[in-house]
């Protein structure tokens, strides 16, 4: 079982250390350039290439149904999605078989309108709840994969 963290823009890498040290599983810290990670056998950071979507391809390219993939990139969730892994947004949001197809749309949607538009509102501000719900959202996806449960 592995945690696998899209890190480039990731608001919670330390809550993913938490929750993962807890439960004593590995995480790979997924990024074109190196992040400070805590020392620890657990732990390890992977620095990709800074070629366009090299950290999405390395992460879909590990993802199995035996794996967490962190990631706000709906693109790289619907990939992980289909490999069979569990994938979860930063701020708690499961991306799953029956939700990933609305997520792709409604970016569809938000593209066309951005470029058609001066502006257009982004998503909200990083809240304490929305790191509250991904802590709790994490520690129950690995519930799940230790008791040999499907991604919910």
């Amino acid at each position: 079982m592995c945690i696998l963290v899209d890190a480039d823009a990731c608001p919670v890498k330390e809550e993913v250390y938490k929750v993962a040290l807890r439960h004593k599983v590995s995480v790979r810290i997924v990024s074109n350039s190196p992040f400070r990670i805590p020392q620890s056998p657990l732990v390890r950071r992977v620095v990709v290439d800074d070629g366009f979507d090299a950290a999405d391809d390395w992460i879909a390219g590990e993802a199995d149904r035996h794996t967490v993939v962190i990631t706000a990139d709906i693109l790289l969730a619907e990939r992980c999605v289909k490999a069979g892994a569990s994938v979860l947004a930063p701020n708690g949001k499961p991306f799953t078989a029956s939700s990933i197809g609305g997520a792709v749309a409604t970016r569809a949607i938000m593209a066309d309108l951005r470029a058609g538009l001066d502006s257009v509102g982004g998503p909200p501000p990083f809240s304490k709840a929305d790191r509250s719900r991904f802590l709790s959202a994490l520690d129950t996806m690995l519930v799940r994969l230790k008791r040999g449960l499907p991604p919910a």
